[in-house]
């Protein structure tokens, strides 16, 4: 099996592929197979999501392409802006990765979801096409920035009311 712990050097020219939908490009374990069909086992950073066209660097020198795999998806397109931020901002309230593109927005298959979307007045259809969704307000890694103490990286810069209020 092949082992991949680490993100190729820029530029690098790929020669294998490895297709994979977005949930499986969020885990930094996981164990799968290049299209040629060899076992990979992959040990990447925790937090990173690969993003198609990403490369990655295997224990025995060859590098990898990421391509993101067609999946089922939802979407919704219109001329409105206004539609689409209304859209995106309740997809979003409800924790949903979104893509957002010129003109319309695209989520994962669900059928609540979509009704929810049509309901604000946005056509959405049922289309199979690769998910690249934002990376989220906190950065590349998706997540929200949050550790388990609740230190994440804005609590660290953040002002704390007793840094600017000490009793005399």
């Amino acid at each position: 099996m092949l082992l991949i712990e680490a993100i190729a050097p820029e530029g690098a020219a790929a020669s294998e592929t490895l297709l994979l939908p977005f949930e499986s490009r969020c885990k930094s374990r996981l164990r799968t197979r290049l299209a040629s069909g060899e076992e990979v086992g992959l040990f990447l950073e925790r937090g990173r999501v690969m993003r198609g066209g990403d490369r990655l660097l295997g224990k025995d020198g060859r590098v990898i392409e990421v391509v993101a795999a067609a999946e089922p998806l939802m979407e919704a397109q219109s001329s409105d802006p206004l539609q689409l931020a209304r859209a995106a901002y309740h997809l979003g309230n409800r924790h949903v990765a979104v893509q957002v593109f010129p003109g319309g927005l695209r989520f994962g298959r669900d059928h609540v979801l979509g009704e929810m979307v049509r309901g604000l007045g946005l056509p959405v259809a049922e289309i199979e096409a690769p998910f690249e969704p934002e990376a989220g307000a906190y950065g590349a890694h998706g997540g929200h920035g949050h550790s388990a103490d609740g230190e994440g990286e804005f609590a660290k810069t953040r002002p704390r009311i007793h840094d600017h209020f000490q009793p005399k």
